[in-house]
């Protein structure tokens, strides 16, 4: 088993302690695995996600394009997170996102049918889907709830606060296009939290 799989079944345990050996194996045993190169895109936009991917090493980006041509970041993935459009992946349909490796990535993978087979085995792996897809809500949740109530100042502290280690990994302009906020802004932002 390679390091990449183990860490990736630990991730498992942390979110569901009650899985045992033989569901662990289930999933070990079907998995693969794949390096990225950075640039290298995991999904493009009309693409159905066939596989769910689990981040060991690597940092990622997913964006839209708006109707200007501006890429709009809206979430940056990273290790020990999944990679995936959820919704889509999870109703099999061509997705509207696009996702791009930042930085070379190692990938766990594991397929949507081998994810279907789980469920429909193991009691367990239900409670732990049902666990990630409540994190995923939530994470959405509180994105929404950042622009809806914050100003850009306080989606700037916020961001470095929960994400200290992505600070120096992602562009000063896939930032400002995930914080929504010019670049001029975010420049004025930082000057202003440096006098303090």
């Amino acid at each position: 088993m390679t390091n990449a799989t183990k860490k990736y079944l630990d991730s498992y345990k942390v979110v569901c302690p009650s899985l045992t050996k033989e569901e662990l194996n289930f999933i070990a045993e079907r998995t693969s695995t794949s390096e990225l190169k950075s640039k290298t895109f995991y999904l493009k936009k009309d693409q159905v996600q066939r596989e769910m991917s689990f981040v060991y090493q690597g940092l990622l980006r997913s964006f839209y394009i708006d109707d200007k041509g501006s890429e709009i970041t809206i979430q940056f993935i990273r290790e020990g997170e999944y990679v995936a459009d959820y919704m889509a992946f999870i109703t099999q349909k061509p997705t509207k996102f696009y996702i791009q490796c930042i930085e070379p990535c190692i990938l766990v993978n594991i397929s949507f049918l081998t994810i279907q087979d789980a469920y429909s085995n193991f009691k367990n792996f239900e409670n732990y889907g049902r666990k990630i897809a409540e994190a995923i809500v939530v994470n959405k949740q509180n994105r929404i709830e950042s622009f809806l109530f914050e100003n850009a100042e306080s989606r700037y502290l916020n961001f470095i606060k929960q994400n200290p280690s992505l600070v120096n990994r992602v562009s000063v302009t896939h930032l400002c296009s995930f914080l929504g906020i010019e670049r001029q802004s975010l420049t004025r932002i930082r000057k202003k939290l440096q006098t303090k």
